[in-house]
């Protein structure tokens, strides 16, 4: 049990955390930065008028900018 909470374990938990949070913030501040850009409200357009092809963009856009930042940071 001892062996769990080391030096090295605990530097790679450290590591990993601290990637992690990087990643949550360049993708939060890609997302921020996408919505801004649009020329109308992409919360209106989805919710209220139902544009389910603006949907299905939105995602494809969040899933790009998760494998782009989860790959520059995995190196």
């Amino acid at each position: 049990m001892a062996d769990l909470f080391d030096a090295a374990h605990m530097s790679t938990f450290l590591w990993t955390l601290l990637y992690t949070l990087l990643g949550v913030v360049i993708f939060s501040a890609a997302f921020w930065f996408s919505t801004r850009i649009t020329p109308f409200s992409v919360r209106k357009e989805i919710e209220e008028d139902q544009n389910i092809a603006l949907a299905i963009i939105l995602g494809s856009v969040i899933l790009g900018l998760a494998i782009i930042i989860g790959s520059a940071i995995s190196g």
